[in-house]
């Protein structure tokens, strides 16, 4: 093993077989005695020669060979040294990332690790400390090795580490040492090598916290992983200068200055001053990207609105050109290609944020969302009418009217949204374009991305996983328990923000990927890895957290998301485009104040509304919101949606305005670029407003107040006093870019729901009710009832109850609405998706509980062109289906009727 360990140290494991194979030894019977024995003799030949080469000739030789090499004798020298390395410029950097990249994915033995010869290979730029006791030269010194080997060991290192006592005080604790004289005799070896060697010595704090009371959080979180030591004093803070020196005056006053002030700013010298990361975009290279996008806005924009287009969108398009041409371009590209591709495919795309904002990106189209202000569009003549004076907050809220031109009838559309909530006031924001792809084109929409720019320059995005408030409470409660310690609420309070936000592990982005340009390499920016050390992965993402270079590189936020997958089995069923549904249309708008147009009214369950299983508005919270609102129009739904994702904007707020009748809805805040719209209607300033905006939407006002000047200019504006105290109290506000695009879908929705409701409970049931259950589920009308009402009265119902609550609520108004579940059949039932049939539905296999996709497929391929005479038949040929599925689908009435075996009663 030891051998192996030395003369082969690029392996990760030293199993036997691994290692046979690694010296081309022939096949073996591995772990029988005999053939293991021999094998082990076969790699002793191939050792000698390495041996041999590396001038070893006799067995006295070997051991201290072995121990020059890699020193993996002793259990203390098994695991990987600790060593300090620093970026002297950019070249340094670099050479960092690329060894990180390098002890992630091709050298990672349960922790990264860098081999000697790849640092060598890398060193330029780089300043090379010792570190800590954990590092190889002090380990070396507590196993007093010799001066001459300690010299050589000391000799690869630029600048040499001591650290105080307390530090080490564990090697007390354990027995390595007898007295804090030897560990001073320990610092003072590595003291003199270093003035044998013309070499750097350091004091350095290895600085775990920065104040003395802080080492408590370290004890409450070492406790959590159940280290044996974890209270053990170890005063690892960052220590002042005067600290420093007293800890080092056993080496007299001049040396201590030497090694705490002298040679640590020798060494920060020598490291130059240059950016972490650049401060422009590297976007990646799309041919012709510039031209095509050009061409491609400008060719819509004739196509919707005629030859003469209105000054209005020549303006408006021109100043979004100014700042995405030659800057931009390749992000807006790339994000057309893939909605294109997708659309092609037969899959909406929603988009995200604010990219609903921009034009452009209308115009390229990227996003269903048309900023301009609500205008009358003729699909024939192109004749247009904007309606600028504020009486319609969108196109979709204004009557119905034909063209003066050709009387065919207008189009309404446009939402009214500023481009500078994209890209900034004079275009000066890196352009964020999030998309939602359906969920199951998601895998496909990132293989497009890699094919258009290579399997080498993209990455899935990096996450770092911190300590959420609720887990840190739980630590400290236990830690306080084991301890015997009381403290008050406040003190665990205080205790669980100190642990709050610290790293736990990596992950990636769900729909995250960031693009480095075939010129660069992505070490140019940042290393790499596998997220949360899984080196069995095949994904690989970025080694710092994405949002720190999102100013730098193209990231793809591709999300996959339900609503585009349920628009398009909802088209599939009933043959509607989803494009062609109004708006406006009014049985569509009524559900979100009457549940009338549904057949049945003032539930006591669901209360008056029609909105379950709407997106956006499905929840109890947003159901009551409507309640509260009684919205008419579209635009109310936008400001809803707006209230329902922002933070301290509805309740406390917008709310009691509302309510107490000081403001309407359409008065109040719901989305950011309310804000911008209003103040400019006013006469403020548009830079202003848009800085008010900006600072309000951050909650950064209802922080710090607001800015000097700001309010004196809304007041003598006449903004009313009661918008001026809700802006402050706003802790984040919704794009409305965002709002449009989410509740257009969700109108849609509600459009087959009124309108074609078996297809749209069946691709409901389908797609998001991952927690449907035929027991309660089908078991009718009354039983459904019930276990709501169980549900709803269990203080202590688990989460898995609570996702069925909401699934139980929709099969609940299913059969309020005169349908019913069809029996599931062993022949018929789909494997995951819910088919339509006469006045109700046909569950498929996935809706007895606990029965997964994959054997659900499986049965549906086994069971093709079969006709069973017996259970016992089906579930032998079924062989995934487990005996609990089996006497689950009896139950439910599957088997109709069916014998249970296929053996034949003589007598």
């Amino acid at each position: 093993m030891i051998l192996a360990q030395n003369l082969l140290p690029d392996l990760h494991k030293y199993k036997l077989d691994i290692v046979a194979e690694a010296l081309d030894l022939p096949a073996f019977n591995h772990h029988r005695a005999s053939d293991d024995a021999a094998t082990v003799g076969y790699m002793l030949i191939p050792f000698w020669k390495m041996l041999h080469e590396r001038g070893i000739h006799t067995l006295q030789a070997v051991n201290k060979e072995m121990e020059k090499l890699r020193p993996l004798g002793s259990k203390t020298n098994r695991f990987p040294k600790h060593i300090i390395l620093i970026a002297r410029n950019k070249v340094g950097l670099k050479n960092l990332y690329q060894m990180i990249s390098a002890s992630n994915l091709k050298y990672f033995k349960r922790v990264p690790t860098i081999p000697k010869s790849l640092l060598v290979e890398h060193r330029e730029g780089i300043i090379v400390g010792s570190a800590c006791e954990a590092g190889e030269l002090f380990r070396a010194v507590t196993d007093h090795k010799d001066w001459d080997e300690l010299k050589r060991i000391a000799s690869f290192y630029d600048y040499l580490e001591i650290q105080p006592l307390c530090n080490n005080a564990f090697m007390l604790r354990n027995g390595d040492v007898q007295s804090e004289e030897e560990l001073k005799d320990f610092n003072r070896t590595i003291v003199r090598l270093g003035e044998e060697l013309g070499k750097p010595v350091c004091a350095t704090g290895d600085v775990h916290f920065l104040e003395p009371e802080d080492e408590t959080y370290r004890r409450i979180l070492l406790a959590s992983k159940k280290f044996p030591d974890a209270n053990a004093p170890l005063p690892i803070y960052f220590k002042t200068t005067d600290e420093m020196l007293e800890e080092f005056s056993y080496l007299g006053e001049e040396k201590a200055y030497e090694v705490v002030v002298t040679n640590t700013r020798l060494v920060a010298d020598q490291v130059e001053q240059f950016e972490l990361l650049p401060a422009e975009l590297f976007p990646p290279r799309l041919a012709n990207s510039k031209e095509d996008l050009n061409r491609m806005v400008w060719e819509k924009a004739h196509r919707l609105y005629g030859d003469e287009l209105p000054q209005l969108i020549v303006d408006r398009l021109n100043v979004e050109l100014s700042s995405i041409l030659g800057k931009y371009d390749v992000v807006y590209m790339s994000a057309q290609k893939l909605v294109q591709r997708s659309l092609e495919n037969g899959y909406l795309v929603g988009s995200r944020g604010s990219v609903g904002s921009s034009l452009v990106a209308y115009m390229s189209g990227i996003t269903e969302v048309n900023s301009l202000p609500p205008h009358y569009r003729c699909p024939k003549c192109k004749h247009s009418e904007f309606i600028q004076d504020g009486s319609y907050g969108c196109g979709a809220d204004m009557p119905d009217k034909v063209c003066p031109v050709c009387g065919t009838k207008y189009v309404k559309d446009g939402f009214d949204i500023p481009f500078e909530t994209f890209l900034g006031f004079g275009g000066g924001k890196v352009p964020d374009i999030d998309l939602n792809f359906s969920g199951e084109y998601q895998a496909k929409a990132h293989r497009h991305a890699i094919e258009m720019f290579g399997e080498t320059q993209v990455f899935r995005a990096g996450t770092i996983g911190t300590l959420a408030e609720k887990t840190a409470y739980g630590f400290v409660k236990k830690y306080l328990e084991e301890n015997g310690i009381t403290a008050g609420r406040a003190e665990e309070n205080r205790l669980t923000l100190g642990c709050v936000g610290t790293r736990r592990t990596t992950g990636q982005h769900p729909g995250g990927l960031v693009v480095v340009p075939d010129d660069l390499d992505m070490e140019d920016f940042c290393p790499v890895q596998h997220p949360a050390d899984d080196d069995g992965s095949d994904t690989i993402t970025t080694h710092f957290e994405y949002h720190s270079m999102e100013a730098n590189l193209l990231k793809l936020d591709m999300l996959g998301h339900d609503d585009p997958t349920m628009v398009r089995m909802m088209q599939d069923l009933t043959g509607v485009d989803p494009h062609d549904i109004p708006l406006d249309d009014p049985d569509t708008m009524s559900i979100f104040t009457s549940s009338k147009v549904l057949g049945y009214e003032n539930d006591e369950i669901l209360g008056p509304t029609g909105a379950v299983a709407i997106p956006e508005f499905n929840t109890r919270f947003t159901r009551q919101m409507l309640v509260d609102t009684q919205p008419k129009d579209f635009n109310t739904l936008l400001r809803l949606s707006g209230f329902s994702h922002g933070t301290d904007v509805w309740l406390g707020n917008a709310k009691d305005l509302i309510m107490s009748g000081t403001a309407t809805v359409l008065e109040t805040v719901g989305c950011r670029d309310d804000i911008m719209l209003y103040l400019i209607s006013k006469g403020l300033d548009p830079k202003m407003s848009f800085k008010i905006m900006e600072k309000v939407r951050k909650g950064k006002v209802k922080k710090a107040g607001f800015d000097d000047g700001w309010v004196e200019a809304m007041e003598e504006h006449d903004v009313p006093q009661w918008y001026i105290d809700s802006l402050a109290k706003i802790g984040y506000l919704f794009p409305k870019a965002h709002a449009v695009a989410y509740v257009m879908m969700a109108f849609r929705i509600a459009w087959y729901k009124v309108h074609e409701p078996l297809a749209f409970y069946a691709t409901f049931f389908s797609v998001r009710a991952k927690a449907f259950d035929a027991e309660y589920c089908c078991a009718g009308k009354e039983a459904v009832k019930r276990k709501i009402r169980e549900i709803e009265n269990n203080k202590d119902a688990t989460a898995v109850e609570q996702s069925l609550l909401t699934t139980l609520e929709v099969c609940y108004e299913f059969y309020l609405r005169g349908f019913h579940f069809d029996t599931i059949s062993i022949y018929d039932s789909d494997a995951t998706k819910f088919k339509v049939t006469e006045g109700g539905l046909l569950p498929p296999f996935t809706s007895v509980h606990g029965l997964g996709e994959a054997a659900a497929i499986d049965t549906v391929e086994k069971r093709k062109g079969k006709e069973f005479i017996s259970i016992e038949e089906f579930a032998m040929c079924c062989n995934k289906l487990s005996k609990t599925h089996i006497e689950q689908l009896k139950a439910l009435g599957a088997f109709a009727g069916m014998a249970e075996t296929s053996q034949i009663t003589l007598f």
